[in-house]
């Protein structure tokens, strides 16, 4: 299998480095990552600016650029064949809940979804994780198990991973998103007397209860928490309502 595996922490990051090497075992890899630290940037594209691509390695690309920008130069420009699976990760932090919203992590792997698999973003809730060698593996046991269902396609797939060593490992829960509350206030920086206002974002809002079995949760208890996410965006869906209502 043919695998664009990419992320926003970018191309030298330790734990894209580890994912890779677990994959290469069985499937050829592709690395097309940023050439610096994009986290945050959701599915944002360079759109009015050349983008610098460099071949590091035959199979290591440097994009002066966002991580979406690094999954559609993959796929469409850098090779001349086509992808199987767009795999984006393996995070340093979670992405959970709301957060999907904004993750670059998740913003990659959207671009993946017109492919032969549905696109496979994770992360570990750490920024130094305790053994990334055992996530690296148990990753690749999972995206191999939703290979082989062959189920899912067109959607993206979110995977977070508690920050857990081998004996810690509990299994793998099947979530919904979270609903996060308001965030924290976002904090200023800058000299009480200048005219130039600086701000550095806080926390994010804690998780809220739900009805189902939320990703938060799970990964809080100490569980790999795998999430369906539609990126559709069907609006199709609302003619009839939408209609009525202008009708009124």
């Amino acid at each position: 299998m043919k695998i664009l595996l990419t992320n926003d922490d970018g191309y030298d990051a330790e734990n894209i480095k580890s994912l890779c090497k677990e994959l290469s075992k069985n499937h050829e890899v592709w690395i097309v990552a940023p050439k610096h630290n994009c986290s945050g940037m959701s599915a944002a594209i360079s759109y009015l600016n050349e983008i610098e691509v460099i071949k590091l390695d035959d199979k290591i690309y440097a994009v002066d650029g966002t991580p979406a920008d690094c999954s559609y130069l993959g796929l469409l420009s850098i090779v001349d064949f086509e992808f199987d699976i767009v795999i984006s990760g393996i995070n340093h932090g979670a992405n959970i809940g709301n957060d999907v919203l904004y993750s670059g992590t998740v913003g990659a792997a959207i671009g993946g979804r017109n492919l032969k698999y549905p696109p496979i973003a994770i992360s570990v809730a750490s920024y130094n994780a305790k053994d990334i060698n055992f996530i690296s593996k148990k990753s690749v046991e999972l995206i191999e198990k939703l290979i082989s269902s062959n189920a899912f396609v067109g959607k993206v797939i979110n995977i977070n991973f508690p920050d857990i060593n081998q004996n810690e490992f509990k299994g793998v829960l099947a979530t919904g998103l979270s609903k996060r509350d308001v965030p924290a206030k976002p904090i200023r920086v800058d000299d009480s007397s200048s005219n130039i206002y600086r701000y550095k974002y806080n926390i994010s809002g804690e998780p809220l209860e739900d009805k189902y079995l939320t990703d938060a949760e799970a990964v809080k208890n100490g569980y790999v928490s795998l999430t369906v996410l539609d990126y559709s965006l069907n609006s199709g869906n609302f003619i009839d309502e939408i209609t009525q209502v202008l009708n009124e």
